[in-house]
């Protein structure tokens, strides 16, 4: 599958001596983006996802409520992904209960509110879930602070909360979380520092793909990489979230957030999904945000090739990330 530059490129494509080896990917996010993408570098990377626990509707804000627990619902669904295989536990954590007082939770959120109530750490509970479903790769939480996304609505509203904010329907300004400056997860950090490759999105990008962003010490640890930092750009406008954008307006929002250095290049697929309204990829927009943009055919029926996107983002790892610039 080619993986062509959308611009003449001024250099050529050398591998790096880390390409010689597992390629050590981190991918930051939430929601399905985020276990779609697993789903697709894990059999051919190391990969760590560093999760969002903002998440605070159906069975994850009930725990989160009643247990004091960050958010279970995005780490359940990365573990899931990169689980060695779709086995019958797997299967398990995944299944969701309709009757009685369990209704709305999934097992997996149970499992991991059990283990956090016996071994008093979340953060053990997500290792622990790991090693029962054989995890291919490391799940960690952005954080393990309780942590609440609010924003800033365009006609001057504040809403708190996720859930609030995804139903909410209207254009959102800002996002911020509260507390400002809860502590990132010494892991992520580490795995940032050791990565080949840093990834964020695809994922609803005011929900998934900015709040690991906006734990300040994942931030700078972002600021600080010395590997490409890949913004995969999603495939499809999100009513309520970014309906009109062009892909620049993207990259413009993250910018705004987090600051201006944060995002080497783009990666667009040069195909369109079967269904929804495209994200419009305006080339020309992105470059003079200071980015490269990159394409290939990765759109499957109404979201990204898993498989495709992986070996793609694999490749991207080879750039020298000063030649990004």
């Amino acid at each position: 599958m080619p993986l062509i530059p959308d611009q003449p490129p001024q250099f050529e494509l050398v591998p790096t001596s880390r390409s010689r080896n597992r390629v050590r990917v981190v991918c930051l996010g939430g929601g399905t983006g985020l276990s779609m993408i697993l789903r697709g570098v894990k059999r051919i990377s190391n990969v760590t996802a560093v999760v969002t626990t903002t998440d605070d509707g159906g069975s994850s804000g009930r725990l989160r409520r009643d247990f004091g627990m960050p958010a279970p619902g995005d780490v359940r669904h990365c573990l899931s992904a990169l689980a060695e295989d779709e086995s019958l536990v797997n299967q398990l954590f995944e299944h969701r209960f309709t009757d009685g007082e369990l209704a709305g939770h999934s097992f997996g959120n149970l499992f991991l509110a059990g283990l956090t109530d016996l071994l008093g750490s979340f953060d053990q509970a997500v290792s622990e879930s790991a090693r029962v479903l054989a995890v291919v790769g490391r799940v960690v939480p952005s954080t393990t602070d309780m942590v609440e996304l609010v924003a800033e609505m365009e006609d001057g509203r504040t809403v708190r909360g996720e859930t609030a904010i995804a139903a909410d329907g209207s254009s959102i300004r800002t996002v911020r979380l509260d507390p400002p400056d809860p502590a990132a997860h010494p892991r992520a950090l580490q795995a940032i520092e050791r990565a080949d490759l840093v990834v964020m999105g695809p994922g609803s990008l005011f929900t998934s793909t900015l709040p690991p962003l906006l734990v300040p010490g994942i931030r700078e640890a972002v600021r600080a990489a010395k590997v490409p930092r890949i913004y995969v750009c999603n495939l499809l406008q999100q009513p309520g979230e970014t309906e009109g954008y062009r892909a620049s307006d993207h990259i413009a929002r993250i910018y705004e957030h987090v600051g201006d250095d944060l995002v080497d290049a783009v990666l667009v697929s040069r195909n369109r999904a079967e269904h929804g309204v495209p994200v419009p990829v305006d080339r020309g927009g992105l470059r003079r945000q200071g980015v490269r943009v990159f394409g290939a055919r990765l759109a499957g029926e109404w979201q990204h090739d898993a498989d495709k996107l992986g070996r793609t983002l694999v490749r991207l790892s080879r750039w020298n990330r000063d030649e990004l610039q």
